[in-house]
């Protein structure tokens, strides 16, 4: 499914699909974030870039950073959470695919996260906000938001530190894998 679309290449960092899927795939998983909706919302992100579609991926790799996972499910050992694959998503897409302002997509979303796990998915938006710092980095910070709000953009290390404190285990790790060669280039 992946070349016959676009003619760009799959995601390497995402399970492979068979054919298109859209958003609404998830709707079968309604009241289920565990495993399957993890896997599942990866799935969709994989057929959406594949469409050519890479803003619409990014919003489904933060899906599923939102399942409700313990850290030893089969489906995290296969497909580990997706900072790799949120990285690549906006180094990889072409320049006429629509990706919006992923630097602005987090940090507002990071501000203004709610339940469930409102903690860990609020340090997991500020991960993917770094990414997209570093990957995109022409991309323009809501200022006025900073400004109003007093918001404090935080640190590489803040990041790490509390994903290392609530995330899951290996994931502060696995974010600053990701993350440090993304600030070098």
């Amino acid at each position: 499914m992946s070349e016959h679309l676009t003619g760009q290449p799959a995601c390497p960092h995402l399970p492979p699909v068979a054919s298109p899927l859209r958003a609404s795939a998830m709707k079968a998983l309604v009241g289920d974030r565990g495993p399957r909706f993890y896997l599942q919302a990866l799935k969709c992100a994989q057929s959406l870039w594949c469409q050519g579609l890479p803003g619409q991926a990014i919003l489904m790799v933060n899906r599923a950073f939102a399942a409700d996972l313990a850290g030893d499910e089969p489906e995290l050992i296969d497909w580990p959470l997706p900072y790799r694959a949120m990285r690549w998503i906006m180094s990889n897409r072409l320049e006429d695919q629509f990706i919006g302002n992923p630097r602005r997509h987090f940090q507002h979303l990071a501000t203004r996260m709610v339940e469930p796990r409102r903690d860990l998915r609020t340090w997991r938006a500020w991960g993917c906000w770094h990414l997209a710092c570093r990957c995109l980095p022409d991309m323009p910070a809501d200022r006025q938001q900073l400004l109003d709000e007093a918001i404090q953009e935080p640190s590489d290390e803040l990041i790490f530190e509390n994903l290392r404190r609530i995330g899951l285990p290996g994931e502060a790790e696995l974010w600053r894998e990701v993350a440090i060669p993304a600030s070098r280039g």
